[in-house]
């Protein structure tokens, strides 16, 4: 399996766009780089999206999203910019990968935000 950012580049441009209307305070915060960061990070959802898929493990997915939020928490972000991130990926795919492709990675999008959202973070199958 090789992995192609290419194929996400406008889905990321839009998620993006959205966080950034959402969370204007993180333009002033962080400046031109936070949206380069942003962009990084969107790819490296995407990779765990698709590596979770092609082994068919959600939890490789969810295990990164918990280590993610830690990391951001840490850097001054919260939690709840990470969810929105993973919602706005969810609206963003519509269309513009192939249905079952959608279906899978909402579920695991939905699984990375249940566990980020409970009280102990904890990842259990």
């Amino acid at each position: 399996m090789t992995f192609n950012a290419e194929r996400y580049h406008s889905i990321i441009d839009k998620v993006v766009i959205q966080i950034y209307n959402k969370y204007p305070e993180i333009e002033e915060v962080f400046g031109d780089r936070g949206k380069i960061k942003c962009k990084e990070d969107n790819v490296h959802h995407f990779h765990y999206l698709e590596t979770a898929d092609h082994l068919n493990q959600p939890r490789i997915f969810t295990d990164y999203a918990l280590w993610l939020n830690n990391i951001l928490v840490k850097r001054g972000m919260s939690s709840e910019h990470l969810i929105d991130n993973f919602r706005f990926i969810q609206i963003a795919i519509k269309g513009n990968l192939e249905e079952e492709t959608v279906e899978r990675f909402s579920q695991y999008l939905d699984a990375a935000i249940d566990l980020i959202n409970s009280p102990k973070g904890e990842n259990t199958d």
